[in-house]
């Protein structure tokens, strides 16, 4: 008999919405930072950074992480955007750079548990081939892994999961919300997700002007309500609609607000919005 308790096994439940675009090639770099919002060419191997891709009016397309696992490959790990559409957008602006799309068949799980090789945006290589990255914050430990995959499907876990992502505002976005919003309407700032100073890449000039003219009048509120929200569903100050729901599981919500707004709002409905405070931690 052991003298000391046994620490329970971690346990491990599937992201199924959670997919991998891969980008491979001698410019796969060049090409992701001509494209995407935020710094690729200062990423180092190993190291990973959340990241987007936006219109020419800079609204946000998709949002994931970014990871760099060597110079010559890139994969883009995407919540919730569909990486099949999405390489079929991007092969529009490839021309005669030497990149190749494709979608690796790579599992993803999660698990309420520190990730010990991995810290902030250095994400670590474990020895039965598996990727993990550091998805903790305030509100506690998280490891998301890539690579092979005995999980189980668990809804609980994978609602705790969801409502985690939105306490810290990762913007869990559907297809109907996706090209409508900024990364400073999302509060993408809060992630460090995109850059006002890299350069050109699509949305950029929008981004810039809206960052250093001081225009962002509109920010991530998260709300708790007594039923769940519908993205795309508006919200109401004293009778009259100030915004809408962009991302929401269970009860939690992120909405798009005005910055200057009332602590209670409503729904639809009237009934009572409660407004958290986002946490801190997923900043990369």
């Amino acid at each position: 008999m052991h003298d000391k308790p046994q620490a329970a096994p971690v346990r491990e439940f599937r992201l199924p919405s959670a997919r991998v675009l891969a980008l491979s090639g001698r410019d796969a770099v060049a090409f992701a930072q001509a494209q995407f919002m935020n710094d690729v060419a200062a990423l180092e191997d190993g190291q990973w950074q959340w990241n987007g891709w936006l219109t020419a009016k800079g609204r946000l397309v998709a949002l994931f992480a970014l990871l760099r696992l060597d110079a010559q490959t890139l994969w883009l790990l995407l919540p919730d955007a569909d990486p099949a559409a999405l390489a079929e957008a991007l092969r529009r602006y490839v021309f005669r750079s030497k990149v190749v799309l494709s979608i690796p068949d790579i599992a993803a799980a999660g698990c309420f548990a520190p990730p010990a090789p991995a810290a902030g945006n250095r994400f670590a290589r474990l020895d039965d081939a598996r990727i993990a990255l550091d998805m903790g914050g305030a509100s506690g430990a998280r490891t998301l892994l890539l690579g092979p995959c005995d999980a189980t499907e668990d809804a609980d876990a994978l609602a705790r999961w969801d409502a985690a992502d939105l306490v810290h505002g990762l913007p869990r976005l559907p297809p109907g919300q996706a090209g409508q919003w900024t990364p400073q309407q999302l509060s993408l700032e809060r992630l460090q997700a995109f850059s006002v100073r890299k350069g050109c890449y699509p949305g950029q000039e929008i981004v810039a002007r809206t960052h250093f003219l001081g225009q962002a009048k509109r920010g991530l509120a998260l709300l708790e309500a007594d039923a769940p929200l519908e993205p795309g569903s508006e919200v109401y100050q004293d009778g009259q609609a100030i915004g809408s729901c962009v991302a929401s599981a269970g009860r939690l919500a992120l909405a798009v607000l005005p910055h200057a707004h009332a602590d209670i709002l409503q729904d639809a409905d009237g009934r009572t919005l409660r407004q958290r405070p986002l946490a801190d931690g997923l900043a990369r």
